[in-house]
């Protein structure tokens, strides 16, 4: 028997393994000393002249920053960056929450750390659902209409601060998704995920895929912006293992090659029960926590088990895709809806059902009964004795049961070798 820490909310539940298993977490890299990694890339910015200078030089200056669904270390950013900052003569902050609600104020704390009152009266937060505050860019080669916040368009000098690490049907974060759905509108966001129901819209998958495709024509028509870029990679304790800061394009390109490194993980065989959890601050709801069901089925088996471990803080999230699944009687029936017309949130459904075509969906969770099995989950709430009923059923159906754990589900891409 093994005991295995896995994460609930920011505390930890201990798990008793006794059947054969492999737990999966993203490569036991090193974070380094944060001031010097920052530091570095910072003295050697990639395609770009030094960020001190890209400052000076510019008279408006915005900022944008994740919200706090992901772990991106920003206030660290900003307080290496704030001798530049403080006495910019026009400096704005904008939170890319793309179509998630604004950040409380533990989450703007979150994001600024020490520095959110010195920055407070600069900070607008992106609402996607405001049209007057967007503007119209043109169309991508999907056909996308692309509308962002005019903030940036206004302002022209852009500071993008992210994290890079695989992406369920973006193939990644960070980068071009700072803009695209970070700071557009409702209907462009809508317009973009509908393509996430290919099948090319995968993790780790950018050509070809209709969703980065999209982002990247996005940053074609906005050529005439001076962006200086920061991207972070994190490992899956969130300290820093890289930062690359200059050029946009270049910047992420280099830190995806980073986050293959951290979160790219060998599987030695699929399992018929797999536990996968949506760790800290990626539990914030349902909607956000679906990304590890995602990641944990490249290592299901058919007919097998699938375990989703998150609190949800928040509830639900975008409750759209629910209210598919609940109406819903059959997979079939949520394709043929999704079919009659597309609604942002409706390729969650879409994902989840994909899953449950061929498998059990459980979950531990805080949200109530009702709500897991509107959402095609079966409710659990101790995460043992769930555990412990998997082995059982896979026993009754007469195979031995072999688990494979991913305690950083979110973050974790399984590669079966």
């Amino acid at each position: 028997m093994i005991i295995i820490k896995i994460p609930y909310g920011q505390e930890y539940v201990d798990l008793d393994v006794n059947i054969p298993h492999e737990i999966i977490v993203p490569t036991n890299v090193k974070a380094g000393n944060q001031s010097e990694i920052i530091s570095q890339a910072l003295e050697t910015p990639v395609g770009m002249e030094s960020f001190g200078s890209f400052a000076l030089k510019s008279e408006k200056l915005l900022v944008i920053v994740n919200d706090a669904t992901r772990p991106t270390p920003t206030s660290t950013v900003l307080k290496e960056l704030y001798p530049y900052l403080k006495h910019h003569p026009d400096l704005k902050f904008l939170i890319a929450t793309g179509a998630h609600r604004a950040p409380t104020e533990d989450e703007l704390r979150y994001i600024f750390g020490e520095l959110l009152d010195d920055f407070r009266s600069m900070i607008h937060v992106h609402d996607a659902r405001k049209d007057e505050e967007m503007v119209y860019l043109g169309k991508s080669s999907n056909g996308t209409e692309m509308y962002l916040n005019r903030l940036v368009t206004e302002t022209k000098n852009i500071l993008v601060i992210g994290s890079v690490e695989p992406h369920y049907f973006a193939g990644y974060t960070g980068g071009r998704k700072s803009f695209l759905p970070g700071v557009a509108s409702y209907k462009t966001i809508e317009m973009n995920h509908m393509h996430a129901l290919s099948d090319k819209a995968a993790p780790l998958s950018l050509k070809g895929n209709p969703v980065a495709e999209d982002m990247e024509d996005a940053m074609k028509l906005l050529n005439d912006l001076h962006i200086f870029s920061i991207q972070t990679v994190l490992t899956a304790n969130h300290g820093l293992y890289a930062m690359v800061a200059g050029d946009l394009r270049l910047s992420f390109e280099l830190a995806v090659k980073k986050a293959n490194e951290v979160f790219c993980a060998p599987c030695r065989r699929k399992g018929n029960i797999v536990l996968t959890v949506a760790p800290y601050p990626m539990d914030i709801d349902l909607y956000q926590s679906q990304k590890a069901l995602e990641n944990g089925k490249l290592a299901l088996e058919k007919d097998g088990i699938i375990i989703l471990v998150s609190k949800c803080r928040d509830g639900i999230g975008d409750d759209t895709f629910l209210k598919l699944l609940c109406c819903a009687q059959t997979s079939e029936d949520v394709m043929q809806k999704i079919a009659e017309g597309y609604k942002l949130g409706y390729h969650k459904a879409a994902k989840m059902v994909q899953i449950g075509m061929h498998a059990q969906m459980w979950a531990v969770s805080d949200l109530d009964i009702d709500t897991l099995e509107m959402a095609k989950l079966k409710p659990h709430t101790d995460l043992q004795e769930t555990f412990d009923k998997a082995i059982a059923a896979i026993r009754a159906k007469g195979k031995e049961p072999y688990a494979v754990i991913l305690p950083q589900g979110s973050l974790t891409v399984p590669l079966i070798k």
